[in-house]
């Protein structure tokens, strides 16, 4: 890793509903521990606010947006569309991703990342409009193209070693983030693991948060740290979900503050 500095990219809890209220607490609240924020795209499977209209919140508030675009909702005249709206907005940073199953109906299957990444660069190209692009990756082989992203968001990961024996195996020049979950509550963290075999929570973290809500804050913290102390990623995509004011509460302590968001 180079001499970048450690960035938390924290995750926003999108707005279902024509409201941006809570949005803005949050940015408000993770301001004192943010270097940026990713804004999700139909969360889970759930129609949410634009992710660009969100990304554009952020800015006016002073903050630093990376907006996710799913490849399961729009197809190649629809992404075309997202990219010119993003560019109106002054929107540059994106993470392309796959997209979960949606709740109901079918998923498009015009695009995927790979188009996604050659779409947005050509678009780039053609506008003059530089971006920065993002791709999501599991802890497994990442295939070639991927490497062409400017940077990579890891999967949420509850092993500190896990994390380390993955990125022993990539060759990426550009900034990598580890994903950390704040488990809210042992009932979520049953569930995430029921649903999503991969992101399994340890049974011993599902344990403490029977007997301390808390314990899925201290958790992730304490991960945040040993990731930054580790230095084997460029910073950590937080997920803090419903204790985005906990975990602000005790990182702001801990961590130095964030850097200025970019001119």
């Amino acid at each position: 890793m180079d001499d970048r500095a450690f960035s938390v990219v924290c995750e926003v809890e999108p707005a279902t509903r024509p409201d941006l209220m809570h949005v803005r607490h949050q940015i408000g609240v993770m301001s004192r521990i943010a270097s940026a924020y990713l804004i999700p795209d139909n969360h889970i499977g759930r129609a949410t606010v634009s992710s660009i209209a969100v990304a554009h919140e952020v800015e006016l508030m002073g903050g630093r947006s990376i907006a996710c675009l799913n490849a399961r909702d729009r197809n190649v005249l629809g992404f075309r569309r997202d990219l010119l709206t993003a560019a109106a907005y002054g929107v540059d940073e994106f993470l392309f991703v796959y997209g979960d199953r949606p709740e109901t109906g079918k998923r498009s299957d015009d695009l995927t990342v790979r188009t996604m990444l050659a779409e947005a660069r050509q678009f780039a190209t053609d506008s003059d409009t530089p971006l920065r692009l993002g791709a999501a990756t599991g802890l497994k082989r990442i295939p070639s193209w991927k490497l062409d992203a400017d940077f990579l968001f890891v999967q949420v990961a509850f092993s500190l070693d896990d994390l380390l024996a993955w990125r022993e195996t990539v060759d990426f020049d550009g900034p990598i983030f580890a994903g950390v979950m704040v488990p809210a509550s042992a009932a979520m963290a049953r569930k995430l693991s029921a649903t999503i075999p991969e992101l399994a929570v340890p049974d011993h973290l599902i344990s403490a948060l029977e007997s301390d809500p808390d314990a899925g804050v201290d958790f992730a913290c304490d991960l945040v740290h040993a990731i930054g102390e580790s230095g084997a990623f460029d910073g950590v995509h937080l997920v803090p979900v419903s204790r985005y004011r906990q975990v602000a509460d005790r990182l702001e302590r801990t961590l130095p503050r964030p850097p200025r968001k970019r001119s």
